[in-house]
């Protein structure tokens, strides 16, 4: 389930050993179509694309900022309050599916390939606490390292590390204070690996 005003991680994986980022232009290409089919349904607070999976961190719209940009949620406004609720759910659901769907038409005709490029259900995990919050985002943005992308966080262009700071000012303060502050935090899980690694049992990552 997606609902309104609810922060979620979002992630998904290429299918097989495939790469859903064969090509650096691939990224802005992605993006493009993510703001398309997704800024009408929420809020992005970060995210990390890597050639073979990604994550994401939105938080689903309010039910007024959602009639406002997303003109199928007025469709919703005569069924009862259960039924609105699922309706919504797939009709958000659907957002991420039509992303992944559209990316991969144009994907698969640039490389003359075939079938489908992402998993298919892409997974979702509802985020319900602050410290679960503070946690995901150093996740998000240390994903690179982990995997062995690169080595500072400063080089890997394709996620919020460098723009959550000004992007995100009040939920950036909230969490973990001064500019200074955010720098030291991701810096120390970076160089103490054992504790980053903590994060993904805690966040329950599969």
């Amino acid at each position: 389930m997606l609902n309104p005003s609810t922060y979620y991680h979002i992630y998904n994986h290429a299918n097989g050993d495939d790469n859903l980022f064969r090509e650096a232009k691939n990224y802005p290409f992605f993006l493009s179509k993510y703001h398309l089919h997704i800024d009408p349904v929420a809020e992005t607070i970060a995210w990390c694309l890597m050639p073979n999976h990604f994550h994401l961190l939105v938080r689903i719209k309010d039910e007024v900022d959602l009639k406002r940009d997303f003109p199928k949620f007025r469709t919703l406004e005569n069924l009862n309050p259960e039924e609105k609720e699922i309706q919504l759910s797939y009709l958000l659901s659907k957002q991420f599916a039509n992303l992944f769907s559209s990316y991969t038409q144009s994907f698969n005709k640039v490389y003359q390939r075939r079938g489908s490029l992402f998993l298919k259900n892409f997974r979702r995990k509802e985020i319900d606490n602050q410290n679960y919050l503070f946690q995901l985002i150093l996740y998000i943005h240390l994903n690179p390292i982990k995997h062995g992308f690169t080595h500072q966080l400063s080089d890997w262009e394709w996620s919020t590390f460098q723009s959550f700071r000004t992007l995100q000012v009040p939920l950036s303060n909230e969490l973990f204070g001064t500019a200074e502050n955010y720098e030291k935090t991701h810096e120390e899980k970076r160089q103490h690996f054992q504790e980053y690694n903590s994060i993904e049992s805690q966040i329950l990552i599969s």
